[in-house]
């Protein structure tokens, strides 16, 4: 290997032939199914399921693992490990988390590993960090309420994507940690966005989102432009100090000129204003315009462009590219995973381009 290859750690997972083949039968089971994770010869009993939506049907499927006994792993209750199966170049998500990370906003780490499954090699695949309470205690932040947007229904809205009014106001949440206040706190801000008058609209929101850095994470969102990142995709975590909801960016394979099943994305498709309830109620504040103005030129002009990113997609590509070679899902199309590189340099020309030309629309 090349001196900046990294070294890929191998995990081994064991679960019994007759569950297994249930996994495989139901692919939605939300059940987890007893297994065995061994790494570096330690033996940990897990529970598995299949994670994900658009991808459960494909070949090569996505885990997320719940450690049993002992109760942890490297500091971890659980794992999410992803096939990215639909990215050709098997880095946005990482590669997006990165830059989230770069501009400022919390976003989970995030790993390649090799998955060797009932003794079948697997291939390649990304470990997310867990958003919990071990993710706040890792950066030293106040413990809070943490928010899983699980589907199209966290839209920020009280009326569903297809257009039926909502019948929870939680709907779209799954909460992992917090307590019944911090549920009734969610509720109540999805009501003010959707209720409060345009004229105290900025002076009511600043006491439930911490705005400025809501802005930031909608300046990351359109750069990378995530589509689904608006409605889901992402966590809310309720700073326990501020009280105030911060936004964490998940699931961020579908970016960088890329859709959920892989296909090319313009790169003018997601507008600069973005979309849902919440992102428009803001925007139509002329000071939080302002202010979002203020951050994306800063993001576009030092790290959302070419100068800053290509030696980090290089390098990532490169330094993962030799246990591609053995990914059975992947070998066999290795020269499309060579040209990702310059689809997405060319992805982030273009799409700097159009946020520069579309700047004044925030005026």
């Amino acid at each position: 290997m090349e001196k900046n290859d990294w070294v890929i750690p191998t995990y081994h997972i064991y679960i019994e032939p007759s569950k297994y083949m249930e996994m495989k039968r139901d692919v939605w089971s939300e059940e987890p199914t007893h297994a065995n994770f061994i790494y570096e010869k330690l033996k940990y009993s897990i529970g598995i399921v299949y994670r994900g939506y658009h991808i459960r049907k494909a070949r090569k499927k996505s885990y997320n693992i719940q450690f049993v006994q002992p109760r942890s792993w490297q500091g971890a209750r659980e794992i999410h490990l992803n096939a990215e199966y639909n990215d050709p170049s098997l880095m946005r998500s990482k590669l997006s988390f990165e830059f989230f990370d770069a501009i400022g906003v919390l976003s989970p780490q995030a790993s390649y590993v090799q998955l060797i499954l009932n003794g079948k090699f697997e291939g390649v695949y990304l470990q997310l960090e867990s958003v919990d309470e071990n993710y706040l205690k890792r950066r030293n932040l106040p413990l809070g309420a943490i928010f899983y947007a699980t589907n199209d229904d966290a839209n920020f809205s009280l009326i569903t994507p297809e257009e039926t009014y909502k019948k929870k106001l939680d709907a779209g949440y799954k909460q992992k940690t917090g307590t019944k206040s911090d549920h009734e706190f969610l509720c109540e801000l999805i009501y003010k966005i959707n209720t409060v008058p345009k004229a105290e609209f900025s002076n009511s929101i600043i006491h439930y989102m911490d705005i400025n850095k809501y802005l930031l994470w909608l300046a990351g969102v359109m750069c990378t432009q995530n589509y689904d990142g608006f409605n889901q995709n992402y966590a809310l975590y309720r700073n326990g100090e501020t009280g105030l909801f911060e936004m964490i960016p998940w699931d961020y394979d579908a970016t960088w000129g890329r859709d959920i099943h892989g296909e090319e994305m313009e790169h003018d498709y997601v507008p600069i204003k973005g979309y849902n309830t919440l992102t428009a109620r803001i925007l139509d504040v002329p000071y939080f315009r302002h202010i979002y103005k203020q951050i994306l030129e800063e993001v576009i002009d030092t790290r959302f462009n070419v100068d800053f990113l290509e030696p980090r997609i290089v390098n990532l590509n490169r330094s993962i590219r030799p246990y591609v070679e053995n990914d059975p899902y992947i070998k066999k199309k290795l020269r499309i995973y060579d040209r990702e590189i310059d689809y997405i340099l060319d992805y982030v020309m273009k799409r700097n381009q159009y946020l520069k030309e579309h700047l004044m629309d925030l005026k």
